[in-house]
């Protein structure tokens, strides 16, 4: 921390830090623990990974087959994150999916300094606390750390020191994250750009100008040109179908139809409920600084598209966002205090900063962190915990295997894992089914125990069985 008197404060804003990685950790490893971890998405991530720690290519054979494209097909070729290849060493130090489970939340806890820092420039020291324990406390972190492990994980800590090097006037810092950022995920261009926007309207035009050109550029040269080079497609994530076939012909169906435009990302209950989320944090006062143009190209990227699950609180999208949101949060409350000549009142920074951490806290039983003060959730269920561990048993190692999604982190260190589908096309000698447990990526429990008939016929033999969990092998 560079902020003039924060030394005194290392200590607390790290031990802070320190313990949200843990309560991260802890929610993470009881998942992996009790077969709540799943294979899309922690097996493709832990493949790519493995790859990288072995100085090879990233190929993520579970994806490949999944879109049909074969055992080779490379991680970059389905979300363009190259910067997965930084979490290489954690697999020197323990090869499994647990390391990824760790180096996320140590990466979630890692923005916590950085947001700390701004907003003690900018509120003081206790709001400072405050607003930094709200994060980590934040519903959107809570469902990311929840889902497996995703390339979410680097974009609060870069968005953070992004937000905060500018405002210290640290540029260099400013851009190093940039780039970082970049080699997140393909569309994190259209969040440069956003910041990019940020700068302009701020008056900082030329730098705008330029991060904003930057962000578009890279965009297009992703989507256009790199991801297809590395084996991918552009159809593969293009979900505005209901605008156009491709990008230009949705713009022009925007452009044609701007009242549409503008009501379509509160055209659902889910949208709005999200929408409302993502700012309620904050006490709406995100709303009020120009820093929320640099999370508007995401969120507006998921409320417009046709995929529900972009749409909803239950994933990882929203963590995207948060720092920035918070960040904004704190730059409206200091224009609005300054906008009423309240600037230097203590009291009203200090009184909106408890708001905040009292919302994360109200928010805590509604989300993942409430699993945490409950004691079935370390024992999971007994039953199929302990007919997964027998069944992932009888795999042996080196083995290609189709996983039931739950059961796939199990074997990924020492098996090549494909998912299991209801109709293969790359079948693997080895079956890991369920037939009393809703899987995705079935549509119901009778497709499963069909599926599990139809191997049988092709000539698999059973070679375990328990509670629903069967084991399948084809010689």
């Amino acid at each position: 921390m560079t902020t003039t008197g924060a030394a005194p404060h290392r200590l607390w804003v790290g031990l802070t830090a320190l313990l949200a990685a843990a309560l991260y950790s802890l929610l993470g490893l009881v998942k992996l623990a009790t077969f709540r971890a799943t294979t899309f998405d922690l097996v493709i991530v832990d493949q790519a990974v493995r790859n990288y720690a072995r100085f090879s290519a990233p190929h993520a054979p579970s994806i490949g087959v999944w879109h049909n494209r074969g055992l080779d097909y490379l991680q970059v070729a389905d979300h363009f994150s190259p910067i997965y290849a930084l979490l290489a060493p954690f697999y020197w130090i323990h090869d499994g999916p647990a390391s990824l489970i760790v180096a996320q939340a140590l990466l979630f806890a890692a923005a916590i300094p950085f947001l700390w820092m701004y907003t003690r420039r900018v509120l003081g020291t206790a709001p400072a606390y405050l607003v930094s324990v709200a994060y980590a406390l934040s519903w959107p972190v809570a469902q990311a750390v929840n889902f497996d492990a995703h390339e979410v994980m680097f974009v609060p800590v870069l968005t953070a020191i992004m937000i905060e090097r500018y405002h210290a006037g640290r540029y260099i810092p400013t851009y190093a994250a940039m780039v970082g950022l970049l080699l997140v995920k393909e569309d994190m261009g259209l969040m440069v750009a956003g910041f990019g926007l940020y700068l302009l309207v701020t008056g900082d035009r030329w730098r705008g100008l330029g991060v904003t050109g930057v962000g578009l550029a890279y965009t297009v040269l992703v989507r256009s040109v790199l991801i297809p080079a590395a084996g991918g497609s552009q159809e593969d994530f293009w979900a505005y179908h209901h605008l156009g076939p491709d990008a230009g012909s949705a713009i022009v169906a925007m452009l044609k139809d701007p009242l549409g435009t503008l009501l379509l990302p509160f055209s659902a209950e889910a949208k709005v409920d999200t929408i409302v989320l993502l700012v309620w944090p904050t006490l709406l006062l995100c709303l009020l600084s120009p820093l929320s143009l640099m999370a508007l190209p995401h969120v507006l990227e998921r409320m417009l598209s046709d995929r529900e699950p972009w749409w909803q609180a239950d994933y990882q999208y929203n963590a995207f966002t948060v720092v920035i949101l918070f960040c904004a949060g704190v730059d409206g409350l200091a224009r609005l205090l300054r906008w009423l000549g309240r600037e230097n009142d203590p009291a009203l920074r200090l009184a909106w900063a408890t708001g905040v951490l009292a919302v994360a806290l109200t928010l805590v039983p509604r989300f993942a962190f409430d699993q945490l003060y409950d004691r079935e959730f370390y024992r999971g269920d007994p039953v199929k915990v302990a007919a997964a561990r027998e069944a992932v048993a009888k795999v042996p190692d080196g083995a290609l295997v189709e996983a039931v999604n739950y059961a796939g982190p199990a074997l990924t260190g020492r098996a090549t894992v494909l998912l299991w589908m209801p109709h293969s096309n790359h079948p693997a000698p080895w079956v890991v089914a369920d037939t009393q447990r809703w899987e995705f990526p079935f549509g119901s429990l009778e497709a499963q125990a069909q599926r599990v008939e139809q191997l049988l016929a092709e000539g698999y033999r059973k070679v375990f069985e328990r509670d629903g969990v069967v084991v399948l092998h084809k010689p």
